[in-house]
């Protein structure tokens, strides 16, 4: 059975990121974009964003973290990057807010 034909929607001008964002979360792409005509894109030359490194923890943080990462079935190095980066996220933005003349949470 052949598939029937739609008109695809028009995608509009956006002014910005967060104006194409917040269309993208509002609106099914499949309305815009024909899925079954795209091709996979190919990037051969990307670099990793991450560096590794080494650093040393005591035995009980490490425990601690291995289990936690078990009860949520995830990695317990990716459970430590998220914890980190919402460290750094809080901490950063506590000290920006302080230093703007406002209070610290």
């Amino acid at each position: 059975m052949k598939r029937k034909e739609r008109k695809l929607k028009e995608i509009p001008a956006f002014r910005n990121e967060d104006e194409e964002r917040e269309f993208w979360a509002e609106n099914d792409s499949t309305d815009y974009i024909d899925w079954d005509q795209a091709e996979e894109a190919v990037f051969p030359n990307l670099k990793p964003s991450t560096q590794t490194i080494s650093i040393r923890l005591p035995v009980s943080l490490l425990d601690d973290l291995r289990s936690m990462a078990h009860q949520l079935d995830v990695p317990y190095q990716s459970l430590i990057k998220v914890m980190l980066d919402e460290s750094v996220k809080h901490r950063f933005n506590k000290t920006r807010k302080s230093s703007r003349g406002r209070i610290a949470e």
